[in-house]
């Protein structure tokens, strides 16, 4: 194994905000994530006296990988679906290198943690991957032959009067008091969507939801293969990690 190299992941996200530092190299967390909750509301200079304190909590002073539930075009925030409205056209990169100090390289939390997944995890394969992170929304990372194809926001396809995240994210889950079983059958017509629009050769369950993936993934009938994230809820800080590297490379 060679060298290994150390870089501060971050996972911003509607209820909080997690932190570690990652071996990029081994592709793996090198301390245990620390959270903290999301301030509300999660305005940006909220949000960053939170990241402030756990860049404090590691001791932390080189460069910062950091996944953000918006749609991410060379660092700005072109939408704030899980966040606080005001995130809308700040460039996130600029604004938190002003806070901190530090270089940041910010991307949508759902491409980074299929960066992850796709990198790292049972899911290097040849062919369309879609990740799909479930949580309070529900976020998409989409891969051809292992490259990223950026902010798909798979979650915000219209369905009904809104989107499909509003029906059948854990959110959506918990506000209509269903189980992970009665939940499934949904959250299936939503992957049989999905295979109609892009022919994916694997679905990746990721978010806080794969690490209930024995309650529903049996349920789920549909062709394409289903399976959970490697790295279940700490796929977003390492691959936060491993994009900042990519980054740091092709500057």
């Amino acid at each position: 194994m060679g060298k290994k190299k150390i870089i501060l992941g971050f996972d911003i996200g509607g209820t909080g905000i997690k932190a570690a530092l990652v071996d990029v190299n081994a592709g793996k967390l090198l301390t245990e994530k620390t959270k903290l909750l999301t301030p509300q509301p999660s305005d940006p200079l909220s949000v960053v006296e939170v990241v402030k304190q756990l860049i404090k909590i590691f001791r932390y002073k080189g460069p910062i990988g950091c996944g953000f539930p918006a749609i991410i075009h060379h660092g700005v925030a072109k939408s704030a679906a899980n966040i606080d409205d005001s995130w809308m056209n700040v460039d996130i990169e600029k604004f938190f290198y002003k806070e901190t100090g530090l270089a940041f390289y910010v991307a949508n939390d759902a491409d980074v943690a299929g960066l992850a997944e796709v990198k790292f995890g049972k899911s290097r394969l040849k062919g369309m991957v879609i990740v799909l992170t479930i949580g309070t929304g529900i976020g998409s990372g989409m891969f051809v032959d292992g490259k990223l194809i950026p902010n798909t926001e798979l979650g915000h396809l219209n369905y009904k009067e809104s989107v499909y995240e509003h029906y059948v994210s854990n959110n959506a889950r918990k506000n209509n008091n269903l189980s992970w079983e009665e939940w499934a059958p949904g959250f299936a017509d939503y992957l049989r969507h999905l295979e109609k629009l892009f022919s994916p050769d694997l679905f990746v369950i990721g978010g806080g939801a794969s690490s209930k993936f024995d309650r529903f993934g049996k349920l789920l009938e549909v062709d394409t293969p289903v399976i959970p994230a490697q790295f279940e809820n700490n796929a977003g800080i390492l691959g936060a990690a491993i994009y900042a590297t990519d980054r740091m490379k092709s500057n």
